[in-house]
């Protein structure tokens, strides 16, 4: 047991120095395109809630606060949504589009696994792809479930499997001849597909005592403007962490072969793709 909260922990400081060095500024920099993006998705969480009822919701893995925004927006002046990230750029940018926006959200840059909330005092939960990084899931969920109140709503958004988003692969299979050195996805680690398998989405949630739990699969179709790809591209993901430590040479040619790969998605303009995500309901029972 140790041993297995020794290795959770690396992964832990790994996921905090990941997300507060150039990937959490990358996601600053790209919050506007990624927002629009996924906007399909945000909708299926904000209206988790009737509109105008007031309450307190928490929204896991935050980053740049968009869904959270949105959730308070919803909530109405009664309400307020709480996010947290262990990104401290993307928290502070958060904080800033809060107060841009008059919205009755406020931030915690805090690791939701660990943290300290306040007991039973949450009425919902919400997470747009912010719940597959957790070291240990168990201890996150519930670590979550003993900050929300009885019968408290939780509903976050996660991604199927890597066969079904082709698009989210695309990249790293075409630079791959070019850059032999990307890392191996490992669907059971923390990441982008850690919580493909709706069974253990089950088991995990089970165990940390929520109850009913639903697992639904939901196809978004997502739309880019065509000159965002490649900025998408380069930043995030395997490619985009590989690029910033490569030579101008080898970073154009990678690019113009991922460009191309790209094609069967492009439509004039624009850029448009399925996203295959599971939707993941339960109550604190």
């Amino acid at each position: 047991m140790e041993s297995e909260r020794g290795a959770d922990d690396t992964v832990g400081r790994e996921q905090v120095a990941r997300w507060n060095g150039p990937a959490g500024n990358a996601w600053v920099e790209a919050q506007d395109m990624v927002d629009a993006l996924f906007a399909p998705l945000e909708r299926l969480l904000v209206e988790t809630f009737p509109a105008g009822q007031g309450g307190r919701v928490l929204d896991v893995g935050c980053g740049t606060g968009g869904t959270t925004v949105a959730v308070a927006r919803r909530l109405g002046p009664r309400g307020r949504c709480v996010g947290v990230d262990i990104s401290e750029p993307m928290v502070e940018a958060a904080r800033v589009r809060a107060e841009r926006e008059g919205a009755g959200a406020s931030f915690v840059r805090a690791d939701a696994q660990d943290h300290v909330f306040e007991p039973a005092s949450f009425d919902g939960a919400v997470s747009r792809f912010g719940v597959m990084f957790f070291p240990d899931p168990v201890r996150a969920f519930t670590n979550l479930r003993r900050a929300a109140k009885e019968n408290a709503v939780l509903r976050f958004v996660v991604w199927r499997g890597i066969a079904e988003n082709p698009f989210m692969t695309t990249a790293e299979r075409a630079a791959a001849p070019l850059m032999p050195d990307l890392p191996a996805r490992d669907p059971d680690a923390p990441g982008q597909f850690a919580l493909a398998d709706a069974g253990k989405v089950r088991r995990l949630l089970e165990e940390s005592g929520w109850a009913g739990v639903g697992v639904r699969a939901v196809d978004a179709e997502c739309v880019m403007p065509e000159k965002e790809l490649a900025p998408y591209f380069s930043r995030f993901g395997p490619v985009g962490i590989a690029l910033r430590e490569t030579d101008e040479t080898t970073r154009a040619r990678v690019v113009a072969s991922v460009r191309t790969a790209f094609d069967p998605f492009v439509h004039g303009t624009e850029v448009r793709f399925t996203a295959a995500c599971w939707q993941i309901d339960a109550h604190a029972g």
